[in-house]
């Protein structure tokens, strides 16, 4: 009897330690295969386990730059994510709304045509010292406080260029537009922050969705306004539009109070540039986005140019609809981001950059054909859409505390190529034409490809090195 009963303690304590064993998974490497080959101490080890953890639990946190985020993770719903897709998509629009008025801006201010990109230029160079000085502050600051503040401001910038008497005031509000544009790239940190990690790709891709579609429309709406009002009532109508998109978001957006530890803003921006050094795909990512930005910009920048030229001599109308097949383009690669989730982030981006490099291909026949323009402006933006969505959907999960600083970092070569492609491409068109301008896009676009297969293998290797 006294054996069976030792027989039976031993096989209980067997199953108790296994179940220990099973709790203690997040244990070291070294400790498990300690415990595998020496059963015996087992129960002594797992003590000593459990007396360590709870020593730890005891010990007091340290504030981190985001160790409170209330709604991390804790899901966002459709007509919320609809939402900010709308105020990214206005709020972004602002930045675009010139490109189809280069021509108006030029005879009204006196711009000569091999500069008037300088005005898309300008818009772009603030819109990046923005991601850089301004987005980064949404991991230290109450975001909900920050984006109604800026969008408020951008308000005022509205009204300045609507109503601007001279170039340099036109060019100053332009600036602050770009400047303050950036409550865009707070706005998508912010949601990626709400959304759950299984939603996160799909958040991200709706909210991306809405802000090149808003790149687009800008266009077109920026078109029909000017030919129905003047170009100043784009601003000003857009000035009192996003001022009820500023209410809309002050009952919606949650109040977000952070618990930070002290951090001065210059260390803040200084952290941004440790992540690129830290962050290998961050690196890789954000070159990528410069390039395709540069090639996206180099065809919509100049676009209005020859359409507005004879032979063909559209009205702004018409060339501003050349935005609605560019969001049919963006509307099919709302996936990508979810195709990223899944694991199909590098075969999404290659299948992208092809199809950008055979966009041009369509694109040259602008002055020959205009359903020819329209296949190629649905295949760049396709491109571009999946690749910049892909690009984000791996970018944002690395580090949760920092998303704002990731999306800084990346959108400030997102900056650098659209402001780097708008002022060549508006150059070349004045001293080569379309054609020029066609095979200046082309080359881009096949860089970008080339820098993706060069770098592909090592972004492989760093996911088997992570797992």
């Amino acid at each position: 009897m006294k054996e069976a009963m030792e027989s039976e303690a031993v096989r209980v304590g067997g199953v108790v330690d296994l179940v220990e064993l099973g709790q203690s998974a997040d244990l070291e490497k070294p400790m498990q295969l300690e415990k595998v080959e020496q059963p015996g101490r087992l129960v002594k080890l797992e003590q000593s386990a459990h007396l360590e953890q709870s020593a730890q639990l005891e010990q007091p946190v340290q504030p981190t730059l985001c160790d409170s985020d209330a709604v991390q993770g804790s899901g966002i719903s459709r007509l919320v994510t609809w939402l900010f897709a709308v105020a990214c998509g206005m709020s972004v629009a602002t930045i675009y709304f010139a490109q189809p008025l280069l021509d108006h801006l030029s005879r009204e201010f006196g711009i000569d045509y091999s500069v008037i990109g300088s005005v898309i230029t300008v818009t772009q160079v603030c819109y990046g010292a923005g991601l850089l000085l301004l987005v980064p502050l949404g991991d230290l600051l109450n975001q909900r406080r920050l984006i109604i503040t800026q969008m408020l401001l951008s308000v005022l910038a509205l009204v300045l260029v609507g109503t601007a008497s001279s170039s340099a005031i036109l060019y100053a509000g332009i600036a602050l537009v770009g400047l303050l544009a950036v409550v865009t790239q707070t706005l998508v940190a912010f949601a990626a922050t709400m959304a759950s990690s299984a939603e996160r790709g799909r958040v991200v891709g709706v909210i991306t969705s809405g802000i090149v579609i808003g790149i687009l429309l800008a266009r077109t709406v920026a078109g029909s306004l000017t030919d129905l009002a003047g170009w100043r009532a784009v601003y000003l109508v857009f000035a009192a539009l996003m001022l009820l998109v500023v209410g809309v978001l002050w009952k919606v957006l949650p109040n977000i109070e952070r618990t930070v530890k002290p951090l001065s803003y210059s260390q803040l921006l200084k952290s941004v540039f440790v992540l690129f050094a830290e962050v290998r795909i961050l690196r890789v990512r954000a070159i990528l986005a410069l390039l395709i930005f540069a090639a996206f910009s180099i065809l919509w920048t100049p676009l209005a140019l020859p359409l507005s030229a004879p032979p063909l001599s559209l009205s702004h109308t018409a060339i501003g609809a050349f935005g609605l097949a560019g969001v049919a383009g963006a509307l099919a690669a709302a996936r990508a981001g979810k195709l990223a989730d899944l694991g199909y982030g590098q075969k999404t981006t290659g299948v992208a950059l092809s199809l950008l490099l055979l966009s041009w291909f369509f694109i040259r026949y602008t002055e020959q054909s205009l359903l020819v323009l329209v296949i190629g402006i649905v295949l760049l933006d396709l491109a571009v859409q999946a690749v910049h969505v892909t690009n984000q959907s791996m970018i944002l999960p690395i580090r949760p505390e920092a998303r704002s600083r990731l999306t800084a970092g990346y959108m400030v070569f997102y900056s650098i190529g659209s402001a780097v492609g708008s002022i060549s491409s508006t150059y070349v068109y004045a001293h080569h034409g379309w054609a020029g301008v066609c095979l200046l896009g082309a080359s881009v676009s096949a860089a970008a490809l080339l820098f993706w297969a060069a770098t592909r293998r090592v972004a492989m290797d760093d996911k088997r090195v992570s797992a």
